[in-house]
């Protein structure tokens, strides 16, 4: 089904019901918002498969993870052209991908200089979007 770059992926009815609602979902979602999702959808399936479900797609690159305001793991499928970075909102989770060159640039040339290999890193950006951001006469901008 998938190649594994980084991770194992075995094809199991659970995984692949697993991948099949995070493909459906609008931007990042939660492992608690999926499992309810294919629980209501009549699939037999623990949240603990759900995590480590995602676990396993995150480690095999197939999915890409942020985190939201209060720390909890969101999850969306990885973009065919690869790995990006988003700038997530704190109040309503919208999720843009922002260019990150510089940091993929940085990011390699610290490997290079360290003589480190396979290197991963993280880049969380979190703010508040137009919509959320509420003005300073306490009125909503973006409405």
């Amino acid at each position: 089904m998938y190649g594994t770059t980084r991770g194992e992926w075995r094809y199991t009815p659970q995984r692949a019901a697993v991948l099949s609602a995070l493909t459906a979902c609008d931007g990042f979602t939660s492992a608690q918002v999926l499992h309810a999702a294919l629980t209501a959808d009549g699939v037999e399936i623990g949240l603990t498969t759900v995590y480590r479900t995602l676990h396993l797609l995150e480690s095999a690159g197939q999915v890409d993870m942020v985190r939201d305001g209060d720390g909890e793991r969101l999850y969306r499928p990885r973009p065919a052209d690869g790995h990006r970075h988003y700038l997530l909102c704190r109040r309503c989770s919208l999720s843009l991908a922002v260019e990150s060159e510089e940091v993929e640039r940085w990011a390699a040339e610290v490997a290079r200089t360290t003589g480190f290999h396979d290197v991963e890193h993280t880049l969380e950006l979190t703010g508040v979007c137009d919509s959320c951001h509420v003005g300073p006469n306490g009125s909503r901008r973006g409405t």
